[in-house]
């Protein structure tokens, strides 16, 4: 299976998206809500309502490429959408973890940090 880079720029589009939506208006929702070039050689990925489909879209030096996995039995773990939209940056080796059914998103129990001890 292809899998991206480890060091692969990516950004995860929060809100879900119509699957039947292809190459150009994943590209059309990158410019005009991410304002970001869809050809910059970065990683973007959507996710449906049910969180059971994400699609992939990158720029390959001469076109696009739209990778697609469906999963048949469980959801991938996703971010709540935000009234103000802004995309995600995470690295290659979390989209692998996230395709693979990790929780990316969780956040760590915050730090602590005390004068003393009493």
């Amino acid at each position: 299976m292809l899998r991206p880079c480890h060091d692969a720029l990516v950004f995860v589009y929060r809100d879900p998206v119509d699957m039947r939506k292809s190459i150009n208006g994943l590209a059309a929702i990158v410019e005009a809500e991410l304002g970001h070039s869809p050809m910059n050689g970065a990683l973007f990925v959507f996710c449906n309502r049910s969180r059971d489909k994400v699609k992939l879209l990158y720029w390959e030096r001469n076109g696009f490429v739209l990778w697609y996995k469906r999963l048949e039995k469980h959801k991938f773990k996703w971010l709540a959408p935000v009234v103000d939209q802004e995309a995600v940056s995470v690295t290659g080796k979390q989209l692998n973890q996230l395709l693979d059914g990790l929780d990316i998103f969780q956040q760590p129990h915050e730090s602590l940090f005390y004068d003393n001890v009493s």
